[in-house]
C-alpha cells in the first residue's frame, strides 16, 4: 500500500516521499512544499507495539486530524490506534494491511494535509467543511430567527468559511440542535462589545433543515455520540453527522 499511496500524494499534491531519519531509514516522510511540515509517516513496527498479536512487522501510517473527538472515535475502530511515537495533539496511526481500505486512508491523508498546510494554503485547499455552534438564547431569540427569513447574520466563528454548513446548538433551556444552516460570507466586519459579549466579525448563514427540539438533544448527544459540551465551533464525530443527514 506504500507505493499506491505515493501514486495518490504524487498526482494530488505533487509531492514526493523523502526518509530523512539515518537510523530509520525505511521511515518515508510525506512533507508540504512550501513549509516542508510532515502531513504523514509511514512506519514498518512490530504488530505487538499496537498491542496486536504477533510479532511480524506491519506498515503504518501517522496522519493528523483538526478534531481531538474525532481521533477519539477513530481509535475505536479496527485498524486505527493513537500515533504510535507522536502523542501530541490529533495524531493517529492507521494500519496499512487493507483493514482500513485504501480510499478510507486517502479521506485522512487530506485530512492531514489541510490540517499542517501553512495558514495561506490553509484558505485555499480546505474542503467544506460541517460544525456545530453555540447559541444562547438569553442573549438572542435563535429560537424565532428564522421565521421570517431564510439568511442572518452571525458572530464570526473562528476557522469557518463560506461554503461550510454550521449545525446551531441552542443552549439552555432548549439544549438541542435546532437547525442546519450553510455559510454563504464571512468576515464582515461589525463592532459590538458589552460585558458578555465582543463582537469584531459576523458571518451570513442560510437556513437549510429544521430538527424538531426532542431529536438532538444535549443527552442524545452526550450519551450516543460522546459529545459534553458545546462552548465553541467544533467538528463532528462521523456517526452524529449521518444522522443529521
Amino acid at each position: 500500500m506504500r507505493e499506491e499511496i505515493f501514486q495518490y500524494v504524487k498526482k494530488k499534491y505533487k509531492t514526493s516521499p523523502d526518509y530523512p531519519f539515518r537510523t530509520a531509514p525505511t521511515y518515508p516522510v510525506l512533507r508540504h512544499a512550501d513549509s516542508r511540515k510532515w502531513f504523514a509517516l509511514i512506519m514498518d513496527i512490530p504488530r505487538e507495539k499496537l498491542g496486536l498479536t504477533g510479532t511480524e512487522y506491519v506498515d503504518i501510517i501517522n496522519v493528523k486530524l483538526g478534531d481531538p473527538m474525532l481521533a477519539d472515535m477513530l481509535v475505536r475502530q479496527p485498524g486505527y490506534f493513537y500515533g504510535y511515537h507522536i502523542s501530541r495533539s490529533s495524531w493517529i496511526s492507521i494500519l496499512l494491511d487493507g483493514t482500513v481500505p485504501f480510499e478510507e486512508i486517502c479521506r485522512w491523508i487530506d485530512e492531514s494535509y489541510a490540517v499542517t498546510a501553512s495558514r495561506q494554503k490553509k484558505r485555499k485547499i480546505r474542503p467544506p467543511k460541517e460544525w456545530i455552534i453555540p447559541a444562547n438564547p438569553k442573549y438572542y431569540d435563535i429560537v424565532h430567527a428564522f421565521d421570517d427569513v431564510r439568511e442572518i447574520d452571525w458572530k464570526q466563528g473562528r476557522g469557518i468559511k463560506a461554503g461550510d454548513t454550521v449545525f446551531i446548538y441552542v443552549g439552555a433551556p432548549v439544549s438541542a440542535i435546532l437547525y442546519k444552516c450553510r455559510v454563504t460570507e464571512t468576515d464582515i466586519p461589525y463592532e459590538y462589545s458589552d460585558r458578555d459579549l465582543t463582537i469584531t466579525a459576523v458571518m451570513k448563514i442560510r437556513l437549510q433543515k429544521r430538527y424538531e427540539p426532542d431529536r438532538f438533544t444535549f443527552e442524545k448527544l452526550k450519551e450516543d455520540y460522546g459529545i459534553y459540551a458545546v462552548r465553541g465551533p467544533r467538528g463532528i464525530p462521523e456517526e452524529l453527522r449521518e444522522a443529521l443527514r
